[in-house]
């Protein structure tokens, strides 16, 4: 048997602050026609697609679902150097975004930093650090 990741699908409490959100990540989710309040996709490149659901459609097609207290997945973008990780974290959290970690450097040869999204999904920012 083979299986192939295709999606992943990311939970959120209000569809449209997550749209705005990711958007200032670079990603364009596109409302899905037939469900436009609770359900956008974006494709990825390599054939992935990334998909934000409502926390209302889950509890519609996952019996029992309800939201975790803390989130267990986070998305990561990958920056070209370290100032864009500064500059990328410094504009989120200027404009309200809560902001998980600070940028630093990694002992494992990255700056990092970590956000929330509006539904309080982790998404971290990192690039590899230039070799000394």
């Amino acid at each position: 048997m083979s299986t192939t990741v295709k999606a992943i699908d990311i939970v959120v409490s209000d569809l449209g602050a997550a749209i705005e959100f990711y958007r200032r990540l670079g990603l364009e989710f596109v409302p899905d026609p037939y469900m436009p309040d609770n359900h956008a996709g974006c494709d990825l490149p390599n054939g992935l697609h990334l998909m934000l659901d409502t926390e209302d459609m889950r509890r519609k097609t996952t019996e029992g679902w309800t939201p975790p207290a803390l989130g267990r997945t986070f998305l990561t973008f990958e920056y070209d150097g370290p100032a864009a990780v500064d500059a990328t974290y410094a504009e989120l959290v200027s404009a309200g975004v809560h902001g998980l970690q600070e940028p630093f450097d990694a002992p494992w040869g990255m700056r990092y930093a970590t956000v929330a999204d509006p539904s309080g999904n982790g998404v971290d920012l990192y690039a590899t650090q230039p070799a000394s």
